[in-house]
């Protein structure tokens, strides 16, 4: 009946500009720009050139690339177990900080080590890509998945389409600035490009901490009055939120 509903909204576009169609859109399209900027297209597009800098040969350096790649797929499993035990934000918060620390540790070895022959010794070499699989990990339990995960949740059925349509469009838009940018950036900042993606991952946390309500267990079509009109911050873009157009398409279903 929900469904129905939704699709009695001649004009999805227009509605999802509401004050109240606010939050849900901030967050999706938010949850899709931090996603890149973690750094994880950047770090999963160019680890082959990533490894050959800090002294990796061709073919270990695509050798570390595949650990990392097989590392991504089974940090997921984490995440489809624990998502709905442990909650959402407390995913997002602890990967946060592993990727936070991975990230400024990586620049700091690098900053410190990397000699002007652009290469580390075998111990530096090996921690480095101990620490990117650790922030892969990380990764692809957290701001990997439930950066697809949060939005379709918090989306209503009226809006879903039309929302959903704009989140993803941020993140390829975001992808494709990443991914042309990246290996100029890591040319010319050297180290202190993981430095730039930490500082990042600092206001993802920030993001969630203040702004990301949890999401667990709640039906979507509960979300206005259980999540938006009890968060300190959402509830002040409810007040043009009845919920009497839903009311009257699903009556007219029934």
């Amino acid at each position: 009946m929900a469904c129905e509903a939704a699709r009695e909204v001649k004009d999805p576009f227009k509605t999802l500009m509401k004050r109240s169609s606010m939050p849900p859109l901030i967050i999706g399209v938010m949850m899709q720009v931090f996603q890149q900027f973690t750094g994880i297209n950047a770090i999963m597009f160019y680890a082959p050139v990533l490894f050959q800098t800090v002294g990796f040969k061709n073919d270990a350096s695509l050798l570390s690339s595949v650990i990392t790649g097989l590392v991504n797929v089974f940090s997921t499993l984490v995440s489809i177990y624990g998502v709905d035990r442990v909650g959402r934000r407390k995913l997002l918060l602890q990967a946060c900080v592993q990727m936070f620390i991975s990230q400024t540790a990586i620049g700091a070895i690098l900053l410190v080590h990397l000699k002007g022959s652009n290469s580390l010794d075998e111990g530096l070499a090996g921690l480095v890509v101990v620490l990117v699989c650790l922030f892969v990990m990380s990764f692809a339990w957290s701001w990997g998945p439930l950066g697809w995960l949060i939005p379709s949740e918090t989306f209503p059925l009226e809006i879903r389409t039309s929302g959903f349509a704009c989140a993803v469009s941020s993140n390829m838009l975001f992808t494709f600035i990443i991914a042309q940018a990246f290996l100029s950036m890591m040319c010319h900042m050297r180290a202190f490009i993981f430095f730039f993606f930490a500082a990042w991952i600092v206001a993802m946390g920030l993001f969630v901490l203040f702004l990301l309500p949890e999401t667990k267990n709640v039906p979507i079509d509960a979300m206005v009055e259980r999540v938006w009109k009890q968060h300190p911050v959402w509830k002040r873009f409810m007040d043009d939120y009845d919920g009497k157009e839903d009311v009257k398409n699903v009556g007219m279903i029934i």
